[in-house]
C-alpha cells in the first residue's frame, strides 16, 4: 500500500490526538452515551457536523450495554441533518433526538442545530449553534433497599420516594473542518450546564439541592449535565489499485473531570462493505460491520468489555441504519424532469 505525504499527515495528526488524550487521568462518570458508530452519527457529538455531506442524511439506532446487567444502560439516537442555501451562502441544519436509561434514571433529549458554512483552507468550515430540550427523569417509586442493609436507610431524605422529573435548556457550540479526505471538529456540548428542577408528582418544586425535613414542605433535587467537549477527527485513505480505502477514526470526549478515548480503523470496498475495529482506552475492544447500498445504510458492532464488568457481561451491542439521499446544489438542476403529454 502507498501512502501520499497527505495520507502521512492524516496519520499523524490521529496519532497525536490519541496520545494527547491518554496523557489526561481516566475517570468514569455518567454522561452522553459513547458509541462505538460514534462515526455514523457525527451531529450526536458535533451540531457543526449538519450538512457536512451534499446529502440529506438519516441515521437511527440503539445501543444495549452490558448485556446480562440488569438495569444496564440503553440508548437509542436518531439524527437528522443536510446543507442548504441561503441568501447565498451554505448552510447545515440538524435535529438530533436522544433518549437513554440507566438503572432508575431515564433522560431524553431534543436539539436543533444550525451552522454557517465558509469556504478556507481548501475545505469548509461549519461554525453551529444547537437549542434543545434536556428532560431527566428518576423513579424513585421504585427504590428498593433490603432491611438488612446497614449503610442506606428507607427514611432517608436523601432518596426521593416517589418519581420526579424536570427540564432544562440545552446548549452546544462546534466547529467543523472538512478537507478532501480529512475531516475534524471540537465541540462544547452541555454548554450552559443545564441544571434539571425536579418536582414531585403532588406539584411541588424542586431548587437548591435540599429536601424536607419532615415539615411537609415539597422535596428538593437536581441533577446537572455537566459541560462536555469533544474532539473528532477521521480521513479517508484509498489503498492504491484497488477498491479498498481505510476510514481511521478518533474520538475523544472530557468533562474536565474525566476523559474518554475511542479509536476505530475501518475497511470499506467500493464504498459498499466495510468491516472495522475499535478500542475505547480501558473499556472495549470492538469489532464492526457495515454495509451501503443504493443509499442505505446499515451497521452492528459488538463491544468486547476489558475491565471486571466482563465477569456479568457478554458484551455490548450496537445496531445503525439509517438513508442518504444526494442533493444537487449545481446551478442548473440535473434531476430536473420534463413532463411529456402523450396525445
Amino acid at each position: 500500500m502507498h501512502l501520499s505525504p497527505h495520507h502521512n499527515i492524516i496519520i499523524r495528526t490521529l496519532v497525536l490526538a490519541v496520545l494527547m488524550a491518554l496523557s489526561v487521568p481516566m475517570l468514569r462518570a455518567q454522561g452522553d452515551a459513547m458509541l462505538t458508530h460514534y462515526w455514523a452519527v457525527p451531529t450526536y457529538y458535533n451540531p457543526a457536523a449538519a450538512g457536512d455531506t451534499d446529502n440529506i442524511r438519516l441515521r437511527g439506532g440503539m445501543r444495549a450495554q452490558w448485556i446480562g446487567i440488569d438495569n444496564a444502560p440503553r440508548t437509542f439516537v436518531a439524527a437528522a441533518d443536510a446543507p442548504f442555501k441561503f441568501l447565498g451562502k451554505r448552510w447545515g441544519a440538524g435535529v438530533v433526538m436522544q433518549q437513554e436509561s440507566y438503572g432508575l434514571f431515564r433522560n431524553l433529549t431534543a436539539d436543533l442545530q444550525i451552522g454557517y458554512k465558509h469556504k478556507a483552507l481548501k475545505g469548509e468550515f461549519t461554525a453551529a449553534l444547537q437549542v434543545g430540550l434536556f428532560n431527566e427523569q428518576f423513579k424513585g417509586s421504585e427504590i428498593y433497599i433490603p432491611d438488612d442493609d446497614d449503610y442506606h436507610q428507607a427514611t432517608d431524605v436523601a432518596l426521593p420516594d416517589r418519581d420526579v422529573a424536570g427540564n432544562a435548556l440545552d446548549l452546544g457550540i462546534g466547529i467543523y473542518y472538512v478537507g478532501k479526505r480529512f475531516k475534524t471538529g471540537v465541540a462544547l456540548m452541555h454548554a450552559n450546564n443545564p441544571t434539571v428542577t425536579f418536582s414531585d408528582e403532588n406539584g411541588g418544586q424542586a431548587g437548591g439541592g435540599e429536601t424536607s425535613s419532615g415539615d411537609g414542605t415539597p422535596k428538593k433535587y437536581q441533577f446537572s449535565a455537566p459541560r462536555t467537549l469533544y474532539f473528532n477527527a477521521e480521513g479517508n485513505i484509498p489503498v492504491k489499485n484497488t477498491l479498498f480505502e481505510l476510514l481511521p477514526s478518533v474520538l475523544i470526549r472530557s468533562d474536565f473531570t474525566f476523559t474518554d478515548v475511542a479509536a476505530t480503523v475501518r475497511a470499506r470496498y467500493n464504498k459498499m462493505f466495510s468491516a472495522g475495529i475499535g478500542y475505547r482506552y480501558g473499556d472495549a475492544v470492538s469489532l464492526m460491520l457495515g454495509a451501503e447500498l443504493k443509499g442505505i445504510f446499515i451497521g452492528y458492532s459488538y463491544d468486547y468489555h476489558l475491565s471486571d464488568i466482563a465477569k456479568a457481561s457478554s458484551g455490548s451491542h450496537e445496531i445503525f441504519a439509517g438513508y442518504n439521499l444526494k442533493l444537487d446544489f449545481s446551478e442548473k438542476n440535473r434531476n430536473k424532469h420534463k413532463s411529456i403529454r402523450i396525445m
